[in-house]
């Protein structure tokens, strides 16, 4: 770990105020992922990102570098980038780095002066859809091999692999998984700059994700909209058998899932983990903008970091069937239907989870309703393996060396498919889950911003680690 501090952390500072612009570029395209964009390719979007990612990336100074826009047949495209060893690294091992390109979809309720692809710069702040999640990490990810290249220091053979179809589940990925088995290679480390962190005064490492279970719940009772008036109190309501069917699965009190194929054993390790978590950062429930009056599920330090990680959840993310307010008249309606986001423990079978849910939504329909539950989409999560113990250290440095803190760990409530595909795919290698998205930097939601300052700092850590992997 001689790698010369000030060099790396110079030439990253350098590099990340020219990336800012080409960032604003990117932020202006609304690449929304696949699932919700079905035009994707004749709008023409997703095109313009991998345009102005590639040609960035493939403009760096990096001996050796390949890059190729790789697209299977009916599949979003995939940018991969290839960098031979350097120093004392071996081309006989690879290290894997990930990010994505596609988006969110818009969300209402951006404040005024701000929009998903108004890329705005306010202080430290980038905001704006897709810079944080995932814009950053194209960039992030060839910075610091590009550190490591100037600072005279080591790394192994390098691939990055940025995909763009991470938003809806990574539906593409094993396909290009597959196809580019020689070109992956077995990689013994995995970087990973789709996560988040906990604060902005450390590099925060990710030893989770949940896994998710989404469909649709459809309830059909008439055959057409009826006079409320008329008929109601005899026409049961579609959204009373909504609800009946949503108290199978949740206890509307606690939050609870009540499927048992839902729910794990949280590892003891994991729960200590949250514990040491806990006791430093205190409830991170207190950092998120709840309305005046408002509190989490508990008040529980240790139970708030549980409950977004290794607890099952259920969000009603969608609706179709009720009209807006201002056209809404006195009509029972025939159908409703919600679009339902399970979050399941980075342990659970996601295949048995899903299978679990549409039975017990479908079966015995309250009133002889259809009632249907799908199209299903299901992912897995992930536990991390036990972090070597090189490693441990090279997170400390790398972390100290970036942030002036030792790394620290904690588990992600979110879905990253890769890292599971990954994970059993290639069960020695080494996993740093990271990232930039602190609790206020909303990544799906409005007012999404990019902590510059962090992505910089993020760009240094990893040129440390890949020195590190390599002196090994």
């Amino acid at each position: 770990m001689t790698i010369p501090d000030a060099t790396i952390a110079e030439h990253c500072t350098e590099v990340w105020d020219a990336v800012v612009p080409i960032l604003h570029d990117y932020i202006a395209i609304p690449n929304v992922s696949p699932v919700f964009d079905p035009d994707w390719r004749a709008n023409g979007h997703m095109a313009a990102a991998v345009d102005v990612i590639a040609s960035w990336c493939a403009g760096r100074s990096i001996p050796g570098l390949t890059l190729e826009v790789v697209e299977l047949a009916g599949r979003t495209p995939v940018i991969l980038i290839e960098v031979p060893a350097a120093g004392s690294g071996s081309d006989a091992d690879t290290v894997l780095l990930y990010g994505h390109l596609d988006k969110q979809p818009e969300m209402e309720g951006w404040r005024e002066g701000l929009g998903p692809w108004t890329p705005v710069l306010e202080g430290d702040r980038l905001y704006g859809r897709g810079g944080a999640d995932d814009g950053y990490a194209a960039f992030a990810a060839l910075t610091a091999i590009e550190a490591v290249h100037a600072a005279g220091g080591s790394h192994a053979r390098c691939v990055v692999l940025i995909e763009a179809s991470e938003e809806s589940g990574s539906p593409d990925l094993p396909a290009y998984v597959e196809a580019l088995a020689d070109r992956l290679g077995s990689p013994s480390l995995v970087i990973c700059l789709d996560s988040g962190c906990v604060d902005y005064d450390r590099l925060w490492v990710t030893t989770s994700l949940r896994g998710l279970v989404s469909a649709t719940l459809t309830v059909d009772i008439v055959t057409d909209g009826l006079h409320s008036g008329d008929v109601g109190g005899l026409v049961p309501s579609t959204f009373r058998i909504a609800r009946m069917l949503l108290d199978r699965v949740e206890d509307a009190s606690s939050g609870d899932i009540l499927v048992a194929e839902l729910n794990v054993t949280i590892p003891s390790d994991r729960v200590d983990e949250a514990t040491k978590t806990a006791a430093e950062i205190g409830r991170i429930g207190d950092r998120y903008p709840f309305v005046d009056g408002a509190r989490p599920t508990t008040d529980d330090p240790v139970e708030q970091l549980l409950a977004r990680t290794w607890r099952p959840s259920l969000s009603i993310v969608g609706v179709d069937g009720l009209p807006p307010l201002a056209r809404a008249g006195n009509v029972l309606r025939p159908r409703t239907s919600l679009k339902l986001s399970f979050r399941i423990p980075p342990t659970c079978d996601p295949a048995n989870a899903a299978a679990a849910l549409k039975t017990a939504l479908e079966a015995d329909p309250p009133y002889g309703a259809q009632v249907s539950f799908g199209p299903v989409e299901f992912g897995p999560g992930w536990n991390a393996p036990a972090t070597a113990a090189w490693l441990a250290d090279a997170l400390d440095h790398a972390s100290t060396r970036a942030f002036g803190e030792p790394a620290r760990t904690f588990g992600e409530g979110g879905s990253i498919p890769f890292m599971g595909m990954l994970g059993e795919k290639f069960p020695e290698a080494q996993f740093v889950i990271t990232g930039v998205l602190g609790p206020d930097a909303n990544a799906h939601g409005p007012n999404e911003y990019l902590h510059l300052p962090t992505a910089r700092r993020v760009s240094i850590a990893t040129a440390h680690l890949l020195d590190a992997h390599a002196t090994r």
